[in-house]
């Protein structure tokens, strides 16, 4: 994985997002919003990206409509908390799609007792479903190569789903 590659799928992502007319927001803990930059980063992306979240801690992930019961009952590193910021996120700012990321890198989360290293959990939320994802991220040598990771793996959901979603998401 290098950084070119990975921008260059945000490139197409967000000009076929542009192109459909779809629109996508996030709600980023693990990933602190590289996501919503990487989406940012092509020309005309304003017309589809609602806008995004950084919620580094639980509070302001329930501040952002994630459930306080999800986060309780599941941990806030679940695939369950993932699905519940993806929808939060696309219910509140009403976008076609909702990315919802959390996780732990590399090192121990010592306010979360859930927290494994390298143990990621995202989901992506449409108004037909939403799908949630466990990823174990191979050692990276810093923070930056785990977020490059972790979007990678979930632009390349994203085209599949784009490619074989939900009917309303198809050209």
């Amino acid at each position: 994985m290098d950084t070119e590659s990975v921008k260059a799928k945000y490139r197409e992502l967000t000009e076929t997002l542009i192109e459909r007319s779809i629109t996508v927001t996030t709600m980023e803990s693990c990933t602190s919003g590289l996501i919503a930059s990487l989406i940012t980063d092509t020309e005309g992306s304003s017309a589809v990206f609602k806008g995004g979240y950084v919620t580094y801690s639980n509070e302001m992930k329930i501040r952002c409509g994630v459930p306080a019961q999800v986060i309780r009952k599941h941990g806030v590193y679940s695939t369950e908390t993932a699905a519940a910021m993806a929808r939060a996120c696309r219910e509140e700012v009403g976008a076609d799609i909702g990315i919802g990321i959390t996780g732990s890198f590399g090192n121990v989360d010592h306010g979360n007792a859930d927290s494994v290293p390298g143990e990621v959990f995202f989901a992506i939320s449409t108004a037909d479903s939403t799908e949630s994802y466990h990823c174990t991220v191979p050692t990276q040598p810093d923070r930056l190569a785990y977020k490059l990771y972790m979007a990678e793996t979930v632009v390349d959901k994203l085209f599949g789903i784009l490619s074989s979603g939900p009917q309303e998401l198809k050209p």
